[in-house]
């Protein structure tokens, strides 16, 4: 296999797509990369709110406590598969820290703990996930298909998640700010 030019891509970098991609899940998507090496990367989908009713038995959204969770497709891989990905800072076995403040993981305890506090942490339930193959990812970057952008507590739990997308390539700057205001349906331009 030959060679990838090495990008910037690591644990904690926002994948922003570019306008290139013009439909379907990644459309206006954000990614947080949680793992990236030779073998692979695998990232949460983190702009797309997702409007589900959810077992009571795996959880009753009308009980939480915790003004602070939302519910996101994390991708399209395993989409039954929920991962946590919030701010509460006590790292243990079950989390692993993926930038500044910002963490992934838990057991069943944790998520009743955090849920049920009135003062929890931000937590984004993400449903499902986004992977890449050896390569995949350095290949989709090098093409054009992604911009990157370093993450942050703010970006992550701050910014409202339909403005993202937008607010990332703002603070891009130049070319990056002028592709913010396309909208999001070019027929009506």
């Amino acid at each position: 296999m030959e060679e990838l030019p090495t990008t910037q891509i690591q644990k904690g970098t926002l994948l922003v797509a570019s306008p290139d991609i013009e439909s379907g899940l990644f459309f206006r998507g954000v990614i947080l990369i949680c793992e990236h090496s030779q073998a692979g990367s695998f990232g949460l989908l983190i702009n797309k709110p997702l409007d589900i009713e959810l077992p009571e038995e795996i959880l009753n959204m009308s009980s939480v406590a915790n003004p602070h969770v939302s519910v996101r497709a994390g991708g399209p891989v395993q989409t039954n598969q929920m991962m946590l990905l919030h701010t509460h800072n006590e790292e243990n076995q079950e989390t692993l820290k993926i930038c500044d403040g910002v963490y992934l993981g838990g057991d069943l305890q944790f998520l009743q703990q955090i849920l049920s506090d009135e003062e929890g942490p931000n937590v984004h339930l993400c449903f499902g996930y986004a992977g890449w193959g050896s390569g995949q990812l350095e290949r989709e970057f090098l093409d054009g298909s992604w911009y990157i952008h370093p993450s942050s507590k703010h970006n992550l739990f701050e910014v409202p998640p339909e403005k993202l997308w937008r607010t990332l390539l703002r603070d891009m700057g130049g070319k990056y700010a002028t592709l913010s205001m396309i909208p999001d349906d070019l027929s009506v331009n």
